[in-house]
């Protein structure tokens, strides 16, 4: 059949804006002019215009402990809501609408989401809920989630209702550096928490999903406060624009570690673990400078360490480093964490150490679902465990491989 005659006739398409193209468009067609400040106000007015009232748009805490609301005119702002307790809760972390009965009506809780990553959650209340209500509201959600990221570049407004207790100069710089802490496609997860989260210093994490290829990095400069931030700053940097030629893991490993000479001489370093996954075929390989190896989990056990020849650390003149490799099996998952997970110390005990992390990892993997739950709810227990302080970052990275293909999102069929 030739192209054209796969075509539909133009002529007898319904191209009239019907109304939710008409309130989704209003958001679409104003986003780029508006100022942040009435981004609240015009999605109160979308929602009433489907009979809803008493908005609340709520925004995860750095801390990944509570939903905080956003201030602004004609949102309804309440106290902030527990993530691991509560309806915003189970809508953040599950990525579904949750609805709840009130006397009222009924009180709906929307996950904010862009692209993958939960910005936080929009709560209203219907007098009734039909499929259609659920169908636009959730499109609405969508597109607030992709204009409260578009517009936080903007203002501090969203940083601030963010924060639940003073962040230090180090951390705030931390914070900037990273990318979104979840990502979701079809063939892969990510999820990432650093803790303390206010006052994190030399600990980050870096991906970008290039194609098929994942590519990610965890590191840990040396000290504490802002010189650990600062040449964390390099490091990162230093990875992105290495990974952005192109260049193989060993490759990245001495630009990295170049890097961190020059810039601050012989006595400073950086560990650090860069990998790459292909997500179709689940074929993983990584370089350990310094890091403690990773641990592959397997039906919600943690199988393995991943062991690998490990070179010295960046900024110390390492020789060319050996490549690890690691078939998946879909559904695997690959926990990365920095040192100060394990050697931190229990509360007045002894070291934490790694076989006490795997038994937390084995317990949590058989009560949360989703890698964001699991990182989330791993790395509180750890710290609940370590007396809520702790004397160094740490972080932790997880990476699921679910395999197939995504190119049935790209048609409309």
């Amino acid at each position: 059949m030739a192209r054209d005659e796969q075509r539909p006739d133009k002529a007898m398409v319904d191209r009239s804006e019907g109304f939710g193209e008409r309130l989704l468009g209003v958001l679409l067609d104003r986003a780029h002019e508006m100022p942040p400040a009435l981004i609240a106000p015009l999605v109160a007015e979308e929602v009433a215009r489907v009979g809803g009232r008493d908005v609340s748009i709520l925004l995860q805490d750095y801390g990944q402990r509570m939903l905080v609301p956003l201030p602004g005119r004609r949102l309804t702002v309440g106290e902030p809501e527990p993530i691991g307790d509560s309806p915003a809760g189970t809508a953040f972390l599950q990525t579904t609408a949750v609805e709840v009965p009130q006397a009222d009506g009924v009180r709906l809780y929307l996950p904010l989401l862009d692209g993958s990553d939960q910005v936080g959650v929009m709560a209203l209340t219907l007098d009734t809920v039909d499929d259609d209500d659920r169908r636009l509201l959730r499109r609405l959600a969508g597109l607030v989630a992709d204009t409260i990221v578009t517009k936080h570049s903007y203002t501090d407004r969203f940083f601030q209702a963010r924060r639940r207790e003073p962040m230090s100069l180090a951390a705030e710089i931390q914070w900037s550096l990273l990318p979104p802490l979840a990502m979701s496609v079809p063939q892969v997860k990510v999820a990432g928490i650093l803790e303390p989260a206010y006052k994190v210093a030399g600990d980050s994490f870096d991906y970008a999903l290039n194609d098929d290829i994942l590519h990610l990095a965890m590191i840990d400069a040396m000290g504490h406060g802002l010189d650990a931030a600062t040449m964390a700053t390099v490091a990162i940097g230093a990875y992105r624009h290495a990974r952005r030629a192109e260049i193989g893991l060993a490759e990245i490993y001495a630009f990295m570690d170049r890097a961190i000479a020059e810039q601050f001489g012989p006595d400073h370093f950086v560990t650090a673990q860069m990998m790459v996954l292909d997500i179709a075929t689940g074929h993983l390989q990584w370089v350990n400078a310094g890091h403690p190896a990773p641990l592959l989990i397997r039906n919600h056990a943690v199988v393995q360490k991943l062991k690998s020849p490990t070179t010295l650390p960046v900024g110390f003149g390492g020789e060319q480093p050996l490549i690890s490799e690691q078939t998946l099996r879909r559904g695997d998952r690959v926990l990365c964490f920095t040192d100060g997970l394990i050697e931190e110390h229990d509360a007045g005990e002894e070291q934490f150490g790694e076989e006490q992390l795997m038994s937390w990892v084995n317990h949590i993997e058989r009560a949360e679902k989703g890698v964001r739950a699991v990182v989330r709810a791993l790395s509180h227990a750890l710290m609940d465990q370590r007396g809520g302080t702790t004397s160094d970052d740490a972080t932790l990275l997880m990476i699921e491989w679910l395999g197939g293909a995504a190119d049935h999102l790209a048609t409309l069929d």
